[in-house]
C-alpha cells in the first residue's frame, strides 16, 4: 500500500525521498526489517497471550529424552510468522501484482488450514487433529488455484531472449541498437507457456507441453494436463515435508530461512534481463516484485527462530509449518523453478521419505515375518529422521545445527544447477 501512496506522493508533490520506494531492493530491506520487528516484539506478546489462554502442546509419549519437558509450551505461534509475512507485504510491495496476490491467497489458505487443526487439537482435546483427508482435500484445492492462475491469468508470462543469429537480424534492422552481441535482448512481446527451469540438462528449459505433443500436432497447448496435476504434487509434498520437519525446535524455521534465501535471490534474478541472461535462466516480468515477499518471509522465519531455538518457548504448530511449506512451493512454481525442490527442499524430501520408507517397511516384515519381527526390526529407531538421530543419542541441538550445515550445502549446490549442465 505504501508503494502506491509513495508513487502518488512523487508524482504529485515531487516528495522527497518517495522515489526509494521505486526499488523493489529498498521495499524488500523495509519488509525484511519490519517482519523482524513484527517477529521479535509482538510475537513476544503473541506468546504470553497464548501462554495465558493455556494453548499448550500435547506432548505424545515417544521416549525421547526431554521430550516431557516440553509439555505446556505454547503452540500455535504460526501465528507469529503469518502475521510477519502477511503486513510487510501488505504495506510494502505492489499488492496488485498477480504474483503477490497469489502468495497472500496460499499464505492465508495453508495457514488456516493448520489453524484447524491445531485448534481441534488444543481447544477439543483431539490429538490426531484435523482429520488427513481433509487436509489433503485443502491442499490440493490451493494447488488447483494455484496451477489454474499461472496457467490462465494474462500476466503470468515469460520474455524469450534472441538467438544469436536473431541478434544480427535485429541489430541490422535496428541501427541505433547496440553493436554488443553479448548484450541480452529479448523479443518485444511477453508469451504464455509452460516452461520451467530443469537442472542438469543443456538449454536448462522444460517445457510441460513436450509431454503431450507427441499425440497430435495441435496438442502442445494441452500441457495444462500435465503442469495443474504437477503444481497440486508440488504444494501437497512440500507442505507436509514442512509439517513432518517441525519436530525438533527450530529445525523447520531455520530450514525455511534458508530455502527462502536461495529463492529470493532466484526471484530477484529471474526480475532482471542482464542477470537472467548472464544465468541463462528464464526471464519473468513482474516476478521481481516477489523478493519484498520473501524477504518477509526470511524475516518471520528468522524472528521466530528466536523464540523457537532449543529450547523452544513457542512451537509453530502446523498454522506455520503447512503454511510455510506451501509458500515455499507457490513461491518455486512462480519463479519457475519447482524442480530444482528436491534438491533445494533436501532436507523435507528426506524426512518426508524417512516416513514413507519406515511405513513400508514395517507393513512388508509384518506381512512376511509377523508383528512382533516388524516392531523389533525397524528401518528406523523412529521417524521422521531427525527422531531417529535422537533416539541413537544425539542431542537435538546438534542433530539441528548439523540439519542447516545440510541446507546450506544443498542451497549452494542449487545454485551450481544453474550453470552445470
Amino acid at each position: 500500500m505504501l508503494y502506491y501512496l509513495f508513487q502518488y506522493l512523487d508524482r504529485m508533490f515531487d516528495f522527497p525521498g518517495a522515489g526509494a520506494f521505486q526499488y523493489i531492493s529498498f521495499r524488500a530491506a523495509l519488509a525484511l526489517i519490519t517482519s523482524l520487528i513484527i517477529s521479535l516484539v509482538f510475537g513476544k506478546r503473541i506468546i504470553e497471550f497464548i501462554r495465558k489462554k493455556q494453548i499448550g502442546e500435547t506432548i505424545r509419549e515417544l521416549g525421547l529424552d526431554g521430550q516431557t519437558k516440553k509439555a505446556g509450551t505454547p503452540t500455535m505461534g504460526g501465528l507469529i510468522i503469518l502475521a510477519a509475512i502477511i503486513i510487510p507485504t501488505l504495506l510494502f510491495s505492489k499488492i496488485l501484482n498477480v504474483y503477490i496476490v497469489l502468495m497472500l491467497i496460499s499464505t492465508v489458505w495453508l495457514g488456516g488450514i493448520g489453524f484447524i487443526d491445531d485448534y481441534i487439537k488444543v481447544f477439543k482435546k483431539n490429538k490426531e487433529g484435523l482429520q488427513g483427508k481433509f487436509k489433503i482435500i485443502g491442499q490440493v484445492g490451493i494447488g488447483l488455484i494455484v496451477g489454474c492462475v499461472f496457467y490462465f491469468h494474462p500476466d503470468v508470462v515469460i520474455k524469450e531472449r534472441l538467438t544469436h543469429n536473431e541478434k544480427i537480424a535485429y541489430r541490422n534492422d535496428n541501427p541505433n541498437a547496440s553493436e554488443d552481441l553479448k548484450i541480452p535482448i529479448y523479443e518485444e512481446k511477453a508469451v504464455k507457456n509452460l516452461k520451467t527451469t530443469i537442472p542438469f540438462m543443456k538449454n536448462n528449459e522444460l517445457d510441460y507441453g513436450s509431454f503431450v505433443s507427441w499425440a497430435c500436432d495441435d496438442c502442445l497447448k494441452y500441457g495444462w494436463l500435465i503442469f495443474i496435476p504437477m503444481v497440486i504434487i508440488v504444494v501437497t509434498a512440500v507442505s507436509n515435508g514442512a509439517n513432518i520437519t517441525d519436530g525438533i525446535d527450530g529445525l523447520a524455521a531455520g530450514t525455511s530461512a534458508i530455502v527462502g534465501v536461495v529463492l529470493g535471490i532466484l526471484a530477484y534474478v529471474s526480475g532482471n534481463t542482464i542477470f537472467a541472461d548472464y544465468l541463462n535462466i528464464m526471464y519473468i516480468p513482474n516476478s521481481g516484485e516477489l523478493v519484498v515477499f520473501m524477504a518477509a518471509f526470511i524475516g518471520a522465519c528468522v524472528g521466530f527462530l528466536w523464540y523457537n531455538s532449543f529450547p523452544a518457548q513457542v512451537f509453530m504448530g502446523d498454522t506455520g509449518s503447512l503454511a510455510i511449506g506451501g509458500i515455499i512451493a507457490v513461491y518455486a512454481i512462480a519463479i519457475r523453478k519447482e524442480l530444482l525442490i528436491p534438491i533445494l527442499c533436501g532436507v523435507f524430501l528426506v524426512e518426508n521419505i524417512s516416513v514413507i520408507l519406515q511405513v513400508y517397511y514395517f507393513k512388508y516384515q509384518k506381512k512376511r515375518r509377523g508383528l512382533e519381527y516388524a516392531q523389533a526390526h525397524r528401518l528406523f529407531k523412529m521417524a521422521p529422521l531427525h527422531h531417529h538421530y535422537q533416539k541413537v543419542g544425539f542431542h537435538e541441538s546438534k542433530i539441528v545445527i548439523r540439519f542447516f550445515i545440510i541446507g546450506i550445502m544443498l542451497a549452494v549446490l542449487t545454485f551450481v544447477t544453474l550453470k552445470l549442465r
